[in-house]
């Protein structure tokens, strides 16, 4: 086969083209690929660590908040119960006398040695000046005790006082 110049040209042009996109069907896009799919998989492992990290500092704030709860635990005096708690409190406050009722009930948590001890009472007749001291003492207590719920309701016109509801409540062991 005799080819002229022009056509040697195109054949080795052709096969030029050939040897090129086989070089980089074969060796430079493969590379290519690999080098964004690290990227991207970089870029997943540093969002999970992120992730991670972030856990760990939820997990340390928990681990030091039970350990501050654990030694509060301690420090209850033996034999604690959140109804004579609230009873003793408000002889100190001087609502004593306001006290209708207390309604103590204890409910168990599931796979937990902990038991949730909630006392629900009524205070009647009060005015502000007296149940502000008393709901003081019961928030910033040692003994792990948060008022879970406050019901107010205001008795007459102009008179000062209310009636106040409050679910009070406390981990027992």
């Amino acid at each position: 086969m005799k080819l002229s110049k022009r056509e040697k040209y195109a054949v080795w042009a052709g096969a030029f083209f050939v040897c090129l996109f086989i070089v980089l069907r074969f060796a430079v896009f493969p590379f290519i690929e690999k080098k964004e799919r690290l990227e991207r998989m970089l870029q997943t492992k540093t969002k999970t660590l992120e992730e991670m990290r972030i856990l760990e500092a939820e997990y340390n704030s928990l681990t030091q908040k039970t350990e501050s709860s654990k030694v509060r635990f301690s420090k209850r005096e033996k034999g604690f119960t959140l109804f004579s708690f609230l009873d003793r409190l408000a002889g100190e406050a001087g609502v004593k006398d306001k006290i209708v009722y207390m309604k103590p009930s204890t409910s168990g948590q599931k796979d937990s040695s902990y038991k949730i001890s909630v006392v629900e009472m009524k205070l009647q007749g009060i005015n502000l000046k007296q149940l502000t001291p008393y709901l003081h003492k019961i928030e910033s207590s040692e003994n792990n005790v948060f008022i879970r719920r406050t019901s107010v309701i205001k008795k007459g016109k102009g008179t000062g006082f209310i009636d106040v509801i409050l679910q009070v409540e406390t981990f027992e062991i």
